[in-house]
């Protein structure tokens, strides 16, 4: 049996596998906004909720929305802000009896995918996050870069490359202004229209409008896939991957597939693309799974 948890900017989901990796239970709860105590309690309820049915179990995989500092040990670079600076595996081991595992959520979702997903027997496997932040994990021959950093696949925070005069640079968390997150996100996403079309509209209702055929969010849609296409490419032209599987909410827009490399070929410096673009085959619990594997 495995034990998985998935740390996520909207919602924290607990996953168990049994050892062919079929999920024997699935629970989701909301993630708690900007409230580290009660992020907390929700893990804690939720490794509770597990040890009812199954029984004491041994360790537990954590993906989280960020990285662990190789210096302190605490979390940093997470978008979820209430995360940075805290030792969550001591203050999880205050209560729990687990050994705790803790790794970039972007890097379970490449490992999900690259072990028996949509990239299952690629080399180079690149996995992108895009939802409440826009992060990035790369798995190579089977096994997740981690970087002596721990920042490999962070794309989201390189800058938007090749800007248009269309495009505008907002700051970011991180400090720095017009990273890819601020573009790719779905908060990024729901900027630009509020910012372009002087109307509030969240990035799942901007993709709704476009497959209704409303003209403004369609437009809106063709921006974001040359935002997406232009950042891929940047990632393309250092790594070069066999397959990049999309994650997050925005990766259940269809259009993406289609369009996205229709424009990428003219900032992928090479005379054809092989480079497959595919959604995740175990969609929004890939990153849990991965998770489990810790």
């Amino acid at each position: 049996m495995k034990v998985g948890i998935d740390l996520g900017g909207t919602k924290i989901e607990a996953v168990v596998l049994d050892d062919d990796n079929h999920i024997l239970l699935r629970e989701r709860m909301p993630t708690p906004q900007g409230d580290y105590a009660a992020t907390l309690a929700i893990i804690i309820s939720l490794v509770r909720r597990v040890e009812s049915e199954f029984g004491a179990f041994l360790r537990l995989g954590i993906g989280i929305p960020g990285a662990v500092s190789k210096q302190t040990g605490r979390i940093k670079n997470a978008n979820s802000t209430c995360l940075i600076g805290r030792d969550l595996v001591a203050d999880l081991s205050a209560t729990l009896s687990q050994t705790i595992v803790l790794a970039n959520d972007a890097n379970c979702l490449a490992l999900s995918e690259a072990s028996d997903g949509a990239a299952a027997g690629e080399d180079v496997v690149f996995a992108v996050i895009l939802g409440t932040g826009c992060g990035g994990g790369l798995v190579v021959n089977g096994q997740v870069l981690n970087g002596v950093n721990a920042i490999a696949g962070e794309w989201g925070h390189n800058p938007l490359p090749w800007l248009s005069e269309k495009d505008e640079m907002h700051p970011c968390y991180c400090g720095q202004k017009g990273c890819l997150e601020t573009f790719l996100s779905g908060p990024g996403m729901a900027m630009h229209f509020e910012k372009r079309y002087g109307r509030p509209l969240s990035a799942q209702a901007i993709s709704e409008g476009a497959e209704a055929g409303e003209a403004v969010c369609r437009r809106h849609m063709e921006s974001y896939a040359h935002w997406l296409a232009k950042g891929l490419a940047s990632v393309m032209n250092v790594v070069d991957p066999d397959v990049i599987v999309l994650g997050g909410g925005l990766s259940n827009v269809d259009f993406l597939y289609r369009r996205v490399p229709e424009l990428w070929a003219q900032w992928v410096f090479s005379d054809r693309v092989d480079t497959r673009l595919v959604p995740a085959k175990w969609g929004d619990s890939s990153g849990v799974r991965g998770a489990a594997w810790l």
